[in-house]
């Protein structure tokens, strides 16, 4: 090869991306002038070759259709190129119509479609292949591990044991090996992991920190700290990832002072192992606030933190629920550059929500330029938690690609809002288009249907529940429970009760409450004792049930014990409902002067709905001074209560005073304040 023609190869081998497509074109002209293309197929091959690299695969394929000769480097290298540009059923016909496939041919396809995730078609060409290579292994392995199927990344590590291939393998072995490795830690499967690692050590592979790493997340995973430990230490200089894989482990199992010794073993901690320290405290709940000044500390070091620290960061403060972080945090993002992030926008949404203020996060989002389907569901939720249900809608309705988790937070959203049958139109159209609709989905519509007592269409979404195998699922029964007690049916759910799995405190409730709700009382209350006796800790809800049937059925004793006793044995600060049910049930058996007192301590901002209970005590009891007094209270706290007037006039009525009742009633009329009517459920 002269001089000049060496320098135009050297040329057109730089010619690699689209930028020097031109270039290479005029070298395709210069190299067709000079005879080249049709005296060799070198030539043609390394043309082929730039055009790919070029991402023009029109020009290749019509190179490829004019070069007089070819040879399997052109054919492999045009498969390769429309693998490469996402065009694999391009690829197959090529391979389709080669006529001498190679070793490499096969491998290219295998590892080509595993890549791609087409599973499937990428294991059908390997079980075809003729000579199975250690790409060809490899490919099909951790193509079936990173799409999740680590079950059968084992199977098929298991079928290369008993492939002559196997015993030639050698320094191959140790990146299959990482695969399964990482298989086994994402299946939490310290045996068959175990198994793997003296395999290593038997056929003495080689101890690289690839396979190092993938050890160590193994161990870690699985809370086996001991071994992870051990491996870590084999590791001369351990990476990030190792490092990071550990402090990750210590810290799943609350071991942050471990999590931090290996932290600074670390002269320059990079932000991958600011982030796992800073997860690691979100993680183990140890030290919220620790989260928050470790992420100080590093920008006090001078590291700036990505879109992954900054979810971090925000989960911890989710998690306290002070807005002020949030804020604070909103404008290092905004400084960092970060709020363009869709992980990072996510999260601060998110936190702008749980701390309590959905309007910072409707300003952020009107804010926001980029946006994908996560986000847009985080959305639908915070409208729907404000009221805004017509915004929530609008984005539901323009979202380009819908996730069942976003007809799940649209179906959640329309139920809380008072729109039951637009949620079971929403269910409907799930059906209609075959969605894969999940548990979740089952239990929103189900929730609808409770809310409008209707039996036939809760008893058709148990049927779709049946059908599809979900109708044993937790969540799904916890909501039919609902459901039937809702629709006044509390045999039923009682029966599905009894047979369903309880693993918390969530199914108890449900049926606790429906027993309260329907009147039964005493079956609530004998319902408590089994929970106790079950070992199960009540919450704020299982007391707001118990109390609400000591409200029922008039059990002042029982109600009085336990108001007292969910802060004294079970450390729950009594809620606003909490103290309704108890003043309630006091003004119902006319100990009025008890419910007054609890009134006054009640650390809440003063209810009107709490004070007409105490109304309602004293009429009933006949005690009109007490009663004028709350209906002046009431009126004083809402002028418009309507309820106040009534029963004050009533209760003056009741003992002959004509005169004042009458002249309440004029006072209503001269304030304009309207009687409440009457409404059946026939009438909505």
């Amino acid at each position: 090869m002269n001089l000049e023609l060496h320098s135009l190869v050297s040329i057109l081998h730089s010619c690699n991306t689209h930028l020097s497509l031109s270039l290479g074109k005029q070298l395709h002209l210069v190299f067709l002038k000079k005879g080249l293309i049709n005296s060799t197929v070198t030539f043609g091959n390394r043309l082929l070759q730039m055009y790919v690299k070029c991402g023009s695969m029109n020009d290749a394929l019509n190179l490829f259709d004019e070069m007089p000769h070819r040879n399997g480097f052109s054919w492999n290298t045009l498969i390769q190129g429309y693998m490469k540009s996402g065009e694999q059923e391009r690829s197959l016909k090529l391979f389709d119509s080669m006529a001498h496939k190679d070793d490499f041919t096969w491998s290219l396809l295998v590892s080509g479609f595993a890549k791609a995730g087409k599973l499937e078609l990428a294991r059908a060409l390997f079980d075809d292949m003729p000579r199975r290579n250690w790409v060809a292994w490899n490919s099909m392995i951790n193509g079936y591990a990173k799409n999740g199927r680590s079950t059968d990344a084992l199977r098929l590590f298991k079928d290369l044991s008993l492939d002559p291939l196997e015993v030639s393998l050698s320094h191959e072995k140790k990146f299959i090996f990482a695969t399964v490795v990482g298989a086994c830690a994402d299946l939490v499967a310290p045996g068959c992991g175990k198994q793997i690692h003296a395999r290593i050590v038997t056929d003495q592979v080689e101890f690289d920190s690839v396979l190092a790493s993938s050890l160590v997340n193994f161990y870690a995973k699985c809370g086996d700290l001991d071994s992870a430990s051990q491996v870590l230490n084999l590791i001369k200089e351990p990476d990030d990832y190792s490092l990071s894989a550990m402090i990750s482990g210590f810290a799943n199992c609350g071991r942050m002072d471990d999590a931090r010794r290996v932290f600074d073993t670390k002269s320059n901690p990079d932000v991958v192992l600011w982030n796992s320290l800073i997860s690691g405290y979100v993680v183990s709940n140890e030290s919220i606030g620790g989260a928050l000044l470790l992420f100080k500390e590093m920008l006090t070091n001078g590291v700036h933190g990505n879109s992954f620290t900054l979810a971090s960061v925000l989960g911890a403060i989710s998690v306290s629920g002070i807005l002020k972080h949030a804020q604070q945090m909103h404008t290092i993002a905004f400084k960092l550059g970060l709020l363009g992030n869709v992980i990072a926008a996510t999260a601060m949404l998110d936190a702008y929500s749980k701390c309590g203020s959905p309007d910072d996060a409707c300003r952020l989002f009107s804010d926001l330029k980029v946006f994908d389907t996560i986000l847009l569901n985080s959305m639908i939720t915070v409208y729907s938690n404000c009221g805004r249900v017509e915004d929530a809608k609008q984005i539901f309705m323009a979202m380009p690609s819908k996730s069942i988790i976003s007809w799940n937070s649209m179906m959640v959203g329309l139920s809380q809002n008072g729109c039951p049958i637009e949620a079971l139109d929403l269910f409907r159209q799930i059906n209609v288009l075959d969605l894969r609709m999940d548990k979740f989905s089952l239990a929103s519509v189900l929730s609808s249907c409770a809310s409008i007592s209707s039996l036939e269409y809760g008893e058709q979404v148990f049927a779709r529940a049946t059908i599809i195998g979900l109708d044993d699922d937790e969540i799904v029964s916890n909501s039919l429970v609902d459901f039937y007690c809702k629709c006044g049916l509390v045999k039923n759910a009682r029966k599905l009760f009894d047979r369903m799995m309880k693993s918390n405190e969530v199914a108890w409730n449900s049926m606790l409450i429906g027993y309260a709700t329907n009147g039964h009382g005493s079956e609530a209350l004998a319902l408590f004792d089994e929970m106790r006796l079950a070992d199960v800790k009540p919450n704020e809800i299982t007391f707001t049930g118990v109390l609400s049937a000591c409200d029922h059925c008039g059990l002042v004793e029982e109600g009085r014990k336990w108001f007292s006793k969910m802060k004294q044995d079970y450390g729950i600060d009594p809620h606003i409902e909490h103290y309704a049910c108890t003043i309630d049930l006091f003004s119902r058996a006319g100990c009025l002067e008890e419910a007054i007192s609890l009134v006054e301590a009640m650390p809440f901002k003063l209810d009107a709905s709490i004070l007409s209970s105490v109304l309602r005590g004293c009429v009933s009891h006949g005690h009109k001074d007490l009663a004028k007094k709350m209906a002046e209270r009431i009126i004083e706290l809402d002028p418009e209560n309507s309820g106040a007037y009534v029963q004050l006039s009533n209760a003056l009525a009741g003992v002959n005073e004509w005169e004042g009742s009458a002249q309440i009633r004029q006072i209503m009329r001269e304030k304009s304040i309207p009687k409440n009517p009457a409404f059946s459920w026939f009438d909505r």
